[in-house]
């Protein structure tokens, strides 16, 4: 069973970072800390340039949840087109409901760009906000998703773990899953081994210090900490690869 290994990142310098680390696979964002908004097409096209692993873009017009305005889905459907155009390998995107149920609609949609490039759809975390997560979950196989970003329909993939085994055993074989969630070194091995998902998804973030944030007057902190911003640490991504590949 091969491993992968999907890093989170929110900047170029996370997707490089990234890929020296060892990682497989990165889901692109900016505004990690909205829960993750679209990338600049530009940051983008840089990185096509400079990275080889593959590049799953965000593609979400605010934070918050995951019900869309009409001004919203024109233009998610148009970043989607642009960011597949100039070589994204896919699309994370989720659209739900003001109910907490599958918007079929708006999903089909955006499914229907990826796989008119022949790329794929990742439906993101909106699945662990759903109200019936197996129905929800028979709606994007009929859907054609090919990977959903999952913790088990809970906070963290270890709290979430037996669902995510159920998941596993019962639709494995029409659709593959991803496991995120608060996944570390610490515990990847333990969640791959008890529910047979072989692909996860981590953040591997560090802070940075940045002393042009604030003066006495004004600040721009954010975060958990005064003068700093998150960055992927290469060593973590290194010291995951190692945990759950041996490499």
């Amino acid at each position: 069973m091969k491993k992968i290994i999907e890093v989170c990142c929110g900047s170029v310098e996370d997707v490089i970072n990234a890929e020296k680390g060892g990682a497989d696979r990165v889901e692109f964002n900016s505004a990690l800390y909205l829960g993750g908004l679209t990338p600049s097409l530009a940051s983008l096209i840089y990185l096509k340039e400079r990275v080889q692993i593959p590049i799953i873009c965000m593609v979400r017009t605010r934070g918050a949840g995951f019900t869309y305005s009409e001004e919203d889905i024109e233009v998610m459907c148009t970043d989607a087109e642009l960011l597949l155009k100039h070589g994204a390998n896919g699309i994370a995107f989720g659209a739900l409901n003001e109910d907490r149920s599958i918007d079929i609609q708006t999903n089909k949609k955006i499914i229907d760009i990826c796989h008119k490039y022949n790329k794929e759809f990742v439906f993101h975390r909106a699945i662990d906000c759903v109200d019936h997560p197996i129905l929800s979950i028979e709606t994007l196989i009929n859907l054609k998703v090919d990977r959903i970003l999952t913790s088990g329909f809970r906070s963290t993939a270890l709290e979430g773990i037996n669902n995510l085994k159920e998941l596993e055993s019962k639709y494995s074989h029409q659709i593959e899953f991803l496991m995120g969630g608060k996944v570390n070194s610490s515990n990847a091995n333990q969640l791959i081994d008890e529910t047979g998902i072989n692909q996860i998804h981590s953040s591997c973030k560090t802070w940075v210090i940045d002393p042009s944030t604030h003066n006495e007057y004004v600040s721009y902190a954010y975060g958990d900490y005064d003068s700093h911003y998150e960055c992927v640490d290469i060593n973590l991504v290194r010291q995951l690869v190692r945990t759950v590949k041996g490499d």
